[in-house]
């Protein structure tokens, strides 16, 4: 009997190890891809999960919502439906609840329960509550291929938080291998599927990948989202017509977009479909703040400028949002309440002068090469961003705060039109300072703040490649770091191009933490010392703060982290990772696409263990009519196998087997 069970408790050693060290876990059948929440209001929010099938039907299930982590204290049950067309996600707009108030969630199907997530409803619109504190984990950029998601884990620690803002970029959509660390200490951890993504499969896949990184499991389980897209969930450089990444021969891209839409409102616990909803939205925490997400990617956002200097129609000024966007977010601006009013924005709002960095900073071309670098942010848009500036200042409005994603380093600035003079002929086409004149309420004076009609925090990039590792060089990045806002001795005149720049960080991964009071916002930057293996360890950089009605940084480099809230929420239990060590060791088919199929499909599976796979199809009579793979040995992980074709089948229903050593699967395959 003791051997017996030192055998057992060996075998679940064995899967503990390996759910710690696979790209996946196998222990959370059929629930693999975990749980989510996002999109509060006062009386609801948004629960996610995903299911994987077992055979290609109807899933019927029911969810569970409780303000216990044993679920005992139950407010909300009910019951949902899901299949192939929404490719087995399930999403619920859990509604009549209490404002301000943390809920604990689970979902049964299969026989099965999934983890325990953590979420959280908002402060009514009309509460009082300034005297509290809000707090929010911002990021941006995780690239699978860049690196481990430690940032990701860091912050499912913390119990502090109110929501994770997330600006974007939130997969990559390269092939395996196009955009990737070179350092990373981890075979497995490559794109699935290894295409660049195209097709509905390509992104369901990919999306599946992501969901399936504990790191980014553990997130969600544990906070809730409110997140917005960028131009990777779709494809680099995107804008409503087109891309920089869409070529000829991908397509058309109307039909990817949509596509991308369509698996994005899928895969994330956001409210709405694809069609017909609009990215763009206001949440409300109370008087202390209004979150205005926005969309300045897809909704109206037309074609880069080639350069930095191309003309804008000042009667039809160049677009990075449609005008019935821009018409809601000053409307919104005008008409909140809230102390605090936060914009979560996808690109850098402020103008980031790099000439000095040109081999000829007193040569125009050689300047404009570097300049234009920066034609996607809303530097291409001047001038509406330069009306959404004029409107702050017009209207007298006071607290405003951008969070911007996508640029992969960390900033602060004081939000203004014109900092400096630049690039002016006259001047060599260096920098001049350009004084506030308090008459005209134009200029900048970076002493004071005054000119300033706002700040923008941006946090660094989660793992995607940063400034430092795009160019291979620490030491320059740091030079360029000290460089970027003081007067350079070596250039005539020693101008400072940045003086609007209160702090930068060219070189490290990590998040940043939002901290909202009533007489200060707060940006805390946190790094993690390395993302090419698993660690979690992570240090705090440095806080940089405004002050209620200041306008602009009050604070930079401050000593402290922002104060912890006084109330702090119960994390969710970890989900369990060892069941049955038996029913854990077989293939796992994560998805089949397309099904029904008449040409070719495509599978996305995964192995706990290294095994002899055979994959064949057979007929309902058991008769084998295509085999797939044969004796391979494959390593334990994830796995694809790209267009088998059918195109000979006789339309009918088959079955899709893998087996290895230990246990067989199938799952039904339509050939019509």
């Amino acid at each position: 009997m003791k051997k017996i069970f030192t055998l057992h408790l060996l075998v679940l050693c064995t899967q503990f190890i390996l759910a710690q060290t696979l790209p996946f876990n196998p222990a959370l059948k059929p629930f693999y891809h975990g749980v989510a929440s996002g999109d509060p209001l006062e009386d609801r929010v948004i629960i996610w999960t995903r299911i994987t099938p077992e055979q290609d039907t109807m899933i019927n299930g029911t969810y569970i919502m409780a303000t216990d982590t044993a679920l005992k204290q139950i407010v909300k049950t009910g019951d949902f439906s899901t299949n192939s067309s929404k490719d087995y996600t399930v999403k619920i707009d859990v509604s009549d609840l209490q404002a301000n108030t943390t809920y604990y969630y689970t979902f049964i199907a299969l026989g099965k329960r999934s983890a325990v997530g953590r979420t959280k409803t908002t402060p009514s619109a009309s509460a009082n509550n300034l005297n509290a504190a809000l707090k929010f984990g911002v990021v941006s950029c995780p690239n699978y291929e860049g690196g481990y998601f430690n940032a990701y884990n860091a912050l499912a620690e913390r119990n502090d938080l109110d929501a994770i803002i997330h600006l974007g970029d939130y997969i990559y959509e390269y092939g395996t291998g196009e955009y990737t660390n070179l350092n990373l200490k981890d075979s497995l951890r490559v794109n699935f599927p290894s295409n660049e993504l195209v097709s509905i499969k390509d992104y369901r896949t990919r999306y599946s990948l992501y969901h399936l990184d504990k790191d980014l499991q553990r997130l969600h389980q544990q906070h809730l989202m409110i997140a917005v897209w960028d131009d990777h969930e779709f494809a680099d450089n995107a804008y409503e017509t087109g891309a920089e990444n869409h070529q000829a021969n991908e397509g058309d891209w109307e039909e990817r977009k949509q596509i991308a839409k369509q698996v994005y409102y899928e895969w994330m616990p956001i409210r709405g479909e694809a069609n017909g909803t609009k990215m763009y939205r206001t949440i409300s925490y109370g008087q202390l703040m209004d979150l205005f997400m926005l969309d300045t990617r897809i909704d109206g956002r037309q074609k880069q400028p080639a350069s930095f200097d191309e003309p804008d129609d000042t009667l039809n000024p160049r677009k990075i949002m449609s005008a019935t966007q821009y018409d809601w977010l000053i409307n919104n601006l005008k008409n909140s309440q809230a102390r605090w009013k936060v914009i979560g924005n996808q690109v850098v709002f402020s103008n980031v002068n790099i000439g000095f960095a040109a081999e000829d900073p007193t040569d125009y071309n050689s300047i404009s090469m570097l300049e234009s670098l920066s034609v996607d942010g809303w530097e291409g848009y001047l001038l509406q961003r330069n009306a959404i500036i004029d409107s702050l200042q017009k209207n007298n409005l006071k607290n405003t705060v951008f969070l911007s994603g996508d640029s992969h380093s960390s900033w602060a600035f004081d939000i203004n039109k014109e900092p400096v003079l630049y690039p002016i002929e006259q001047y060599g086409y260096l920098p001049q300072a350009n004084p506030y004149d308090p008459v005209l309420k134009s200029g900048y004076n970076p002493e004071t703040g005054e000119g300033s009609v706002g700040v923008e925090f941006c946090p660094p990039s989660l793992s995607a490649e940063n400034f430092a590792e795009e160019i291979n060089s620490d030491s320059l990045a740091a030079l360029l770091e000290f460089l970027f806002n003081i007067p350079i001795p070596i250039i005539p005149g020693e101008p400072n191009y940045n003086p609007h720049l209160k702090y930068v960080d060219l070189d490290q991964h990590g998040y940043m933490i939002l901290d909202v009071r009533a007489d200060s916002v707060q940006a805390d930057y946190y790094y993690v010392p390395t993302v090419t293996e698993i660690s979690d360890d992570e240090t705090w950089g440095t806080g940089v703060a405004s002050a209620n009605n200041s306008n602009h940084i009050t604070t930079a480099s401050t000593l402290n982290p922002a104060p912890p809230k006084l109330l702090t929420d119960i994390p969710s239990p970890d989900p369990n990772v060892i069941t049955s060590a038996e029913e854990n060791i077989e293939p796992v088919i994560f998805s089949i696409y397309p099904n029904p199929a008449s040409s070719s499909i495509n599978i996305f599976y995964g192995l706990n263990h290294t095994s002899i796979v055979n994959i064949s199809i057979s007929n309902l009579s058991g008769q084998i009519i295509k085999s797939i793979s044969n004796n391979k040995n494959q390593n334990a992980g994830l796995h694809q196998m790209h267009n088998i074709d059918v195109s000979n089948f006789i339309p009918g229903i088959y079955l899709l087997q893998i087996s290895t050593t230990d246990k067989m699967v199938s799952r039904k395959i339509i050939v019509r």
